[in-house]
């Protein structure tokens, strides 16, 4: 055990430690008032679940939701209605700093694609683009040989 050292705190010191606070507080504050114009919606519609993301126009994610997160189980999660309920959570999380410009991009097949779209314009945000880009064979891998009976 050693001496204790008492440290007397300068003006000068207790400044710049206040400079450094003050601009940290001003850093918060700007991004999360900052408020996004443009962005981009990812639904993912599959047999088994609807997952939906947003992000901002540079790719970097601002929220998700998805139908298991919600509440739905089994077969319920791929359901127009799980998707419409995404979409209105999505809207709550985004209600601050979310884009109102928005570009959907809808990836596979299942039952809540259409009805996540509509539901993006029924909650009041421009939808400037729809681009479906599931991926589609394009002749794939060979067939198996017939069967021989």
């Amino acid at each position: 055990m050693g001496k204790k050292q008492v440290k007397t705190e300068t003006p000068a010191m207790a400044l710049k430690d206040s400079e450094v606070v003050d601009t940290a507080v001003a850093k918060a504050t700007s991004s999360s008032a900052k408020k996004l114009q443009k962005g981009r919606a990812y639904i993912k519609a599959t047999y088994n679940n609807t997952i939906v993301s947003v992000t901002d126009d540079r790719g970097n994610l601002v929220a998700w939701s998805t139908a298991g997160s919600l509440g739905f189980a089994g077969p319920k999660k791929a359901t127009p209605f799980a998707a419409s309920k995404i979409v209105a959570t999505l809207t709550e999380k985004l209600k601050k700093s979310g884009p109102t410009d928005i570009s959907v991009f809808v990836n596979g097949s299942g039952g809540g694609r259409d009805s996540a779209i509509r539901s993006f314009i029924n909650q009041g945000f421009n939808v400037m683009s729809i681009t479906d880009v599931t991926p589609i064979p394009h002749n794939g891998v060979k067939a198996p040989k017939p069967r021989r009976i």
